[in-house]
């Protein structure tokens, strides 16, 4: 079912991987502000909403007591308009709301926030300035600063995140990177996570013929690999 109102693009009913220490499932809101080279949930991205609001609402009753945190995944999930709403409909089962997002939409994150509907959140860095737009498609390197230097003003528990494809991004990137953060104050982990070929995505991407070595990057963050 179309909903131009309320784009839910899918639901992933269970995932022990997606939100740290949680069973949950995933809303997958379709639509975004970028087109990143590696994203492979094109069919995401590209296309409409396709579960209506009662919908969820009767999938998360048949989750209570079975899960224990909801995933906002997507496609970019803080630019749909029933995303504060969704964040309520999940808080008011109780369920812990982990939130994926680009940083693009401070203004949906700060207000969600303020309302105590996010519990954590995953925040993607995705290259630094000069790459900005060759990675991501997009201007907006400077919203994911505000919303980085908005995050570590607050108390919300937060990931920051990159995918690595080595063609995209070198050693010297991720160092880069791993400084900017550095010096706007982040300490947490910082995680790299590796390209996913899964045949289909924005860049036509496969196998990187750059080699990436993770001992080569220079950071003074606690750096974890995925998938790699």
């Amino acid at each position: 079912m179309k909903n131009d109102d309320f784009p839910l693009y899918s639901l992933t009913p269970f995932t022990t991987l997606d939100y740290p220490d949680k069973t949950a499932c995933i809303a997958w809101f379709a639509g975004c502000n970028m087109r990143c080279a590696y994203c492979y949930n094109v069919p995401i991205v590209t296309g409409a909403g396709q579960i209506s609001h009662a919908e969820f609402i009767k999938f998360l009753d048949k989750r209570k007591g079975k899960l224990s945190g909801v995933v906002f995944s997507g496609g970019e999930c803080t630019l749909s308009p029933a995303f504060l709403s969704l964040a309520r409909e999940v808080k008011s089962r109780r369920f812990s709301l982990k939130v994926d997002t680009n940083g693009s939409n401070l203004s949906a994150i700060g207000q969600a926030i303020s309302l105590n509907l996010i519990d954590y959140i995953a925040l993607d860095f995705k290259a630094p300035k000069e790459k900005f737009l060759k990675v991501t498609g997009s201007n907006l390197y400077k919203n994911f600063l505000q919303t980085l230097e908005f995050l570590l003003q607050t108390d919300l528990k937060f990931e920051v995140r990159t995918t690595v494809h080595a063609d995209l991004l070198g050693e010297d990137d991720i160092s880069a990177m791993s400084e900017i953060l550095y010096d706007h104050g982040y300490r947490g982990v910082y995680y790299l996570q590796n390209f996913l070929d899964t045949g289909e995505n924005f860049g036509n991407l496969t196998q990187a013929k750059a080699k990436f070595d993770p001992n080569l990057i220079r950071s003074n963050l606690k750096i974890e690999l995925r998938n790699f």
